[in-house]
């Protein structure tokens, strides 16, 4: 089987041309081992190239390095990008690509020298969208308290498509993400886990961020946690619409438009090597 490594900021992906036919050409459990990074390819996540639904152009699927199957993928789908552009042989700057995804219809760009930007849709604020019990239905979750592990943290949640818990802290770089990330994303007040995105502000231009990914674990950069680390900095009055947010694998430029509450993310996506896994 033919496949493509690519990695938005260091978040890496094994891309598979899936396009003549409609499931995934190998199963959770297959794809768990080919994220292996001692005894597969090593990967956050294989995602698939499926032919076209609901008027867009392709359809993507992703199964994590544990086998579950995410919504979508922020830095992803920048690599699906990329990757489409290799499959049709060409790259036109400003091509849209329409993608059918389990979290609806997603846009990137194509801006040329590996860059995308992406129309990451409206976030979804309201408990019940996240979905979280810590609000009622119809509420937002905005600075609410959190307990895990006997600690309180004032948290914030948003959907971008799939959930994401935010927790502003005072230094990120220290904070310990390895040992209490993991506990946020099974807290039961997520029915469907979260993932969750611990934010230092530097300047109301400028965030650093880590994350604990939802399936994954701590990873070196989440498209779609930055998206909502920007919602959830506007929403506690913390940053600007246009921000950048640092992660370990790099930057991100974020915007949350006021003219049609989207979400826009720009951002590299590299291709690494390509291969045959047999």
């Amino acid at each position: 089987m033919q496949f493509g490594k690519y990695h938005g900021l260091g978040n890496d992906f094994i891309l598979i041309d899936n396009r003549q036919c409609d499931q995934p050409l190998v199963s959770a459990d297959e794809a768990v081992k080919m994220c292996d990074r001692h005894f597969g390819i090593g990967a956050d996540g294989v995602i698939f190239v499926l032919p076209a639904q609901n008027n867009c152009d392709y359809t993507m699927r992703i199964f994590n390095s544990d086998g579950s199957e995410p919504e979508m993928c922020g830095n992803g789908i920048r690599c699906f990008a990329q990757f489409i552009t290799e499959l049709e042989g060409q790259e036109e700057i400003g091509r849209k690509y329409p993608i059918h995804t389990l979290a609806g219809t997603i846009t990137p760009t194509i801006k040329g020298n590996g860059m995308i930007r992406v129309d990451m849709g409206e976030p979804q604020l309201m408990a019940e969208k996240i979905p979280t019990t810590l609000g009622k239905p119809g509420d937002k979750v905005i600075n609410q308290s959190l307990t895990v592990e006997g600690i309180e943290y004032e948290v914030s949640c948003v959907s971008m498509g799939n959930p994401h818990c935010l927790v502003f802290v005072e230094d990120v770089e220290n904070f310990s993400v390895e040992t209490i990330g993991s506990k946020f994303e099974t807290n039961p007040v997520f029915p469907q886990k979260t993932n969750t995105e611990f934010i230092q502000v530097m300047n109301p231009n400028y965030l650093k961020m880590r994350v604990w990914e939802r399936g994954a674990g701590i990873t070196l950069a989440c498209g779609t946690g930055a998206c909502a680390t920007v919602v959830a900095g506007v929403l506690n009055g913390k940053c600007h619409r246009i921000c950048t947010v640092e992660l370990p694998g790099g930057c991100l430029e974020i915007e949350w438009s006021r003219e049609d509450n989207h979400v826009y993310m720009t951002g590299p996506a590299t291709k690494v090597f390509s291969g045959q896994f047999l």
